[in-house]
């Protein structure tokens, strides 16, 4: 089967799939038929062999388990796949999302700009009304393209119309259109941008600003708010996890007896998987929102420092440079557009948290609230005590590069430090050293580390606390990343310690798939530009040419014949002849089978064949 006729059976699938769910009162997305029948098909237990044609028996097979699993409403997996395919159809990373919307603005605003700019540039001015008309078909141009205000409110055009005019006076129209078209649309884009500086510069000195929100304002507040919300959100998903994980390994644990299960086994995997996925989107929606509020901050952060520099540019002068000020206007609009693409991708990052809560609904509905938590009682370990028992020791004789391990505290030991009111005493490496998220902390004696190592997180706190109290400590203790207002000592000399990773030993193996990609290699292709236009023109030139034939009267019924015949021969052959035999019938006759008088049998075997020749 071709690749073709493949996945035209995989739309005939899909299609019938949905059909079908629509037919028991279900609509269903081709893209979640799609997800789904991959992994019906991808299942073990399912028996479909992909290296080989489907029958109808298995088309039909698989048009069932689909249907079954679409319509089961109560699953929790279905709930996941659910999950997955939205986040996939509707999230799309920072950097390619800056990409598209930038694309996505651009025809947005050609669509609404393409008419008046058309009006503009291909104006033909013949009267002084006619010049007035075209001056404010370029105010409604900049206010259309800034996207501040709206073209119909007679305040917001007064204010656009007096900006434009300190940079654009009318008497300046005559040698607007003496430009080519190319110019004209270049200049409308310059006189936007510059105008929308000014609005914004007479917004913030309270001389003007009509119809433009407070964008930073509303960020300031917005941000918090749904940084507060997805945090809410996650750590309900995380408490829900490590339940429903204390659970699966309570019940997984043969030497721990539990009471009958309420709910299957696999149905709590399954749930634990859909609080899980949804605690991984939340981290990345989270991520998202604090890089929007450092780029935020950034941006108003040379927001006001560009307006702070206008003010002093501007300040107390009747007239200023053009070279001087233009810049800067055009630098605040540019600030400005940057804050609302951060607005509209916070506000999609939102709405996107907010429609991953009903594929939790499932799951939610396999324990009634707080059942499982008073079920598992003081036994649920989360994340920091789990990761307080995965904290792993360094000892000198497993360890390469040991004495060269860059150790917190400059080498002191932070218990010590802690319980002893400060007290700096030198750890001991020969003891062992904690390597706790990716750091590593010596000791003066064993009972120090045991101590440190069972509340690592909460020893590390005090060591700041104590570093707050005492400045001193910083620099000694090396705290700059937990201080990062002071530069550390090696910034300032750089060059004279070089830290060298130290390397566990331990026994680890890789494999390396032999194709990572399917092969696709087409035949008919051609990279060579002329090589198609070649083809192109012979293509062409076919078209105009016709194959004739002719006869003449001289070539009429005339052609040239050549024949070859065999001489006959005599052949002679010979047949076969008819014989018979006749073979005597075999027959033995077998006596004393029924045994007699005597207890044991004698059987006496007679060959009663004829002979041969008889």
């Amino acid at each position: 089967m071709s690749r073709a006729q493949a996945e035209s059976v995989i739309k005939n699938i899909i299609r019938e799939i949905a059909q079908e769910c629509a037919g028991k009162g279900h609509t269903v997305s081709e893209t979640l038929v799609a997800f789904m029948v991959k992994a019906v098909v991808l299942d073990p237990r399912n028996l479909f062999n992909v290296d080989r044609t489907l029958t109808k028996q298995d088309v039909r097979k698989l048009v069932e388990l689909c249907v079954d699993k679409l319509m089961d409403q109560g699953s929790p997996s279905l709930d996941t796949i659910k999950m997955q395919v939205y986040f996939d159809m509707n999230y799309t990373s920072r950097r390619k999302w800056f990409l598209a919307s930038k694309v996505l603005f651009c025809r947005v605003l050609q669509s609404r700009l393409v008419p008046v700019s058309r009006e503009i540039t291909d104006s033909r001015v013949k009267t002084r009304e006619d010049l007035e008309g075209l001056y404010r078909k370029i105010v409604s141009y900049v206010l259309l393209r800034s996207g501040l205000g709206s073209s119909t409110d007679i305040t917001t055009v007064r204010e656009a119309t007096a900006a434009l005019q300190s940079v654009f006076p009318q008497s300046e129209l005559g040698t607007f259109l003496s430009l080519i078209k190319k110019d004209k649309e270049q200049q409308l884009n310059d006189l936007s941008m510059i105008v929308t500086g000014i609005r914004l510069f007479n917004k913030d000195s309270r001389k003007g600003g009509e119809g433009i929100d407070d964008l930073p304002a509303i960020l300031n507040e917005a941000i918090p708010s749904t940084s507060k919300d997805i945090e809410w959100e996650l750590e309900l998903s995380q408490s829900l996890a490590w339940q429903y994980t204390s659970w699966l390994e309570r019940l997984l644990d043969p030497e721990v007896e539990t009471r009958e299960c309420i709910v299957p086994l696999d149905m709590v995997k399954q749930a634990l998987y859909n609080v899980r996925q949804h605690e991984a989107f939340l981290k990345v929606i989270l991520a998202d929102v604090i890089l929007c509020a450092k780029q935020v901050e950034t941006l108003q952060t040379e927001l006001a420092t560009r307006m702070k520099l206008l003010r002093v540019t501007v300040h107390s002068k009747t007239a200023v440079p053009t070279a001087q000020v233009f810049p800067h206007f055009t630098a605040l609009a540019k600030f400005w557009s940057g804050l609302q693409d951060e607005m509209v991708l916070l506000s999609i990052l939102s709405n996107i948290m907010e429609n991953l809560q009903p594929f939790l609904a499932a799951q939610s509905q396999l324990f009634p609230d707080g059942q499982l938590e008073d079920i598992l009682g003081l036994e649920i370990k989360k994340y920091e005590q789990r990761m307080k028992e995965s904290s792993e020791w360094l000892l000198p004789e497993t360890t390469a590069n040991f004495d060269k391990l860059p150790l917190q505290y400059n080498g002191i030991c932070g218990y010590t430090l802690v319980k002893k009111d400060g007290l700096l005493l030198p750890g001991n490496p020969s003891i062992g050293v904690l390597k706790h998220r990716e750091k590593y902390y010596v000791f003066s004696s064993k009972e120090a580390a045991l101590r440190f190592g069972s509340k690592p997180d909460e020893y590390i706190a005090h060591v700041a606390e104590k570093a707050k109290q005492s400045p001193e400590l910083i620099q000694l203790l090396q705290l700059h990343q937990q201080f990062a207002c002071v530069t550390p000592y090696p910034e300032m000399q750089s060059g004279e310690r070089l830290l060298v990773k130290p390397i566990t030993k331990c026994d680890s193996s890789t494999q390396t798939e032999t194709h990572l990609l399917e092969t696709n290699i087409v035949k008919s292709y051609e990279w060579n530009e002329w090589e198609l236009r070649r083809k192109a023109i012979k293509l062409a030139n076919l078209r105009s040419k016709v194959t004739h034939s002719m006869q003449t009267n001289l070539s009429h019924m005339r052609r040239d014949n050549v024949t070859q015949t065999y001489h006959l021969e005599d052949v002679a052959c010979q047949s076969k002849m008819d014989g018979n035999s006749n073979v005597p019938k075999p027959q033995v006759y077998l006596a004393g089978l029924r045994g007699g008088k005597t207890k044991t049998t004698h059987m006496i075997k007679t060959n009663l064949t004829r002979s041969v020749s008889e």
